[in-house]
């Protein structure tokens, strides 16, 4: 059908358009984020584009659902101020039978969603949490930067080099200050060498000083050395939290129905959910007041997406609390709104009101 192809053509302009604008605007907050985890050294500077990257990945099916919303409520608005629904009314058809060219547009976007929500969503927080533990627990030679004081692992030491050398396993000019339950050293040298003995890694330091500060007695007690070695010990290589409900698989997740485990599949399945209840809702709710402002139907859309939205992650809050069961949680919240947006859409098919009911009653009385 003419129309039919007329208007899947204008939806995908307007739903192109308006994703290409919240990825820009979605990156941009993520990078400014990440960068700010990578200032308070909880990320690598070098792995700022990959966390962004996986950050935005995982946001996808948000971006995607809200996109599909906005594409739906713009079209349909410029629709009912060019007058072209009064055509479409007039030639006999209903608001109902707009939904059929709506959902064979939309089908292949919210299948994209269901595909993202429960498989790609928790394998990029999965990349997110391996990249963060990969940097938090690389050993202390590998934190030290040149020309910076670099905190150790467990927190007790501070490093410092001078500046680069040619052999990345030497560096001149290093200080150590280490402070533990006995008191504090301070060790600084002209020149460093990373060596390996017996599967350790040793941390050789030539001519230097010890200057050593002890909680049990009174004064410092400084020495001088030609040589002097000290462990730096290798952190073992991060695994994935699997305990983490974010970052396990959705079959796992079904696997182990604690309440946290349930609240995640909820909303992993309820982003699925309503994506297709916004179709439903965007049909049923857009209309055009010619004295009204053009942006109202816009406003009243991303107000609605917002509420929808906040109410999923309450109720998953609830779930995870165990205040609620998973399948009352989705019944109550994604069951209600698919029986509000039918009954909006027939209440508008069907040209109900509330005047005209009341005149109804008030005829029949």
């Amino acid at each position: 059908m003419l129309f039919d192809s007329s208007i899947r053509k204008e939806l995908a302009r307007s739903f192109g358009a308006t994703l290409v604008v919240l990825v820009t605007v979605v990156m941009t907050m993520m990078l400014i984020r990440t960068m700010g985890q990578a200032a308070r050294g909880n990320v690598s500077p070098s792995d700022v584009m990959l966390v962004m990257g996986f950050t935005v990945l995982g946001q996808l099916p948000t971006i995607l659902s809200l996109s599909l919303f906005v594409a739906i409520v713009g079209t349909l608005s410029r629709m009912y101020r060019d007058s072209e629904m009064v055509i479409w009314f007039a030639s006999g058809r209903g608001l109902s039978s707009l939904l059929p060219p709506l959902l064979r547009f939309g089908w292949p976007v919210m299948l994209a969603v269901a595909v993202l929500s429960v498989g790609v969503w928790p394998w990029a927080n999965r990349q997110i949490l391996e990249l963060r533990v990969q940097y938090e627990q690389r050993s202390d030679i590998d934190r030290i930067s040149p020309g910076e004081f670099q905190e150790s692992a467990n927190g007790r030491r501070v490093f410092f080099i001078d500046k680069d050398s040619p052999d990345p396993q030497s560096a001149s000019n290093v200080f150590i200050m280490t402070t533990d339950e006995q008191g504090e050293t301070v060790t600084s040298a002209r020149s460093a060498r990373l060596e390996v003995r017996g599967g350790e890694r040793m941390l050789l330091l030539s001519q230097g000083q010890r200057l050593e500060t002890r909680h049990d007695r009174t004064g410092t007690r400084l020495s001088q050395f030609d040589e002097y070695s000290t462990r730096i010990g290798d952190a073992p290589a991060g695994a994935t939290d699997e305990s983490q409900a974010k970052t396990r698989s959705t079959l796992r997740l079904l696997e182990d129905p604690q309440p946290v485990y349930l609240a995640e599949l909820g909303w992993r399945l309820g982003l699925a959910l309503a994506a297709f209840n916004l179709v439903l809702l965007a049909l049923g709710l857009v209309s055009v007041n010619p004295r009204a402002s053009r942006s109202g139907n816009l406003m009243l859309a991303l107000f609605t997406f917002i509420v929808y939205y906040n109410f999923m992650t309450l109720g998953q809050g609830w779930v995870a609390s165990g205040r609620l069961g998973l399948g009352t949680y989705m019944g109550l919240l994604h069951g209600s709104m698919l029986l509000l947006g039918a009954c909006v859409l027939a209440a508008r098919h069907n040209q109900w009101s509330l005047a005209g009911l009341l005149r109804t009653r008030g005829a029949g009385a």
